[in-house]
């Protein structure tokens, strides 16, 4: 597994929707392997490929949920529920955070590294990662979402007082 570089806002490539995977071989596995250590040493929860400059349709997310590392290729939501609001941040927009309002719940469908069929269903956190990761596969970020953006160290100072 390597770690690769993850591309920061303003690149173009996290503009572009990326195309759906047909192959599932081991260039796809690789590709899963460096994203998930790629995310696990950012550190953060999710990582789309077009974040590694791969415009395939690949999520990695890891919300610290018993389900630990979640894969999906080709991911789609099918079913979401609520409301939520909170602050999110993104590796490829380092220290800014924005307050981005989301469904409380989520299914999504999509395909594992071999393409078997796969559901997943997910709430608060979990719901927020996946619905951010497959925004990333359509060329969108937080900051086009967030009702308010701000730097990290504003949040940090509030905290304090």
């Amino acid at each position: 597994m390597g770690i690769r570089i993850i591309v920061k806002d303003p690149d173009p490539v996290l503009r572009e929707k990326a195309k759906q995977v047909t192959k599932f071989n081991s260039n796809l596995h690789k590709l899963l392997d460096d994203m998930a250590a790629t995310m696990y040493d950012a550190p953060g929860v999710g990582l789309a490929a077009p974040q590694v400059g791969v415009l395939k349709r690949v999520i990695v997310m890891d919300v610290g949920e018993e389900n630990s590392l979640i894969e999906m290729v080709n991911p789609e939501v099918i079913a979401s529920s609520g409301e939520q609001t909170g602050p999110e941040g993104c590796l490829s927009i380092p220290g800014l955070r924005g307050d981005v309002k989301r469904p409380l719940n989520v299914t999504a469908k999509g395909q594992d590294r071999y393409g078997n069929d796969i559901v997943i269903e997910g709430s608060e956190l979990l719901a927020r990662c996946i619905l951010h990761e497959i925004d990333h596969l359509n060329g969108v970020l937080f900051t086009d979402l967030a009702l308010k953006v701000y730097r990290e160290e504003d949040e940090e100072e509030e905290d304090a007082e």
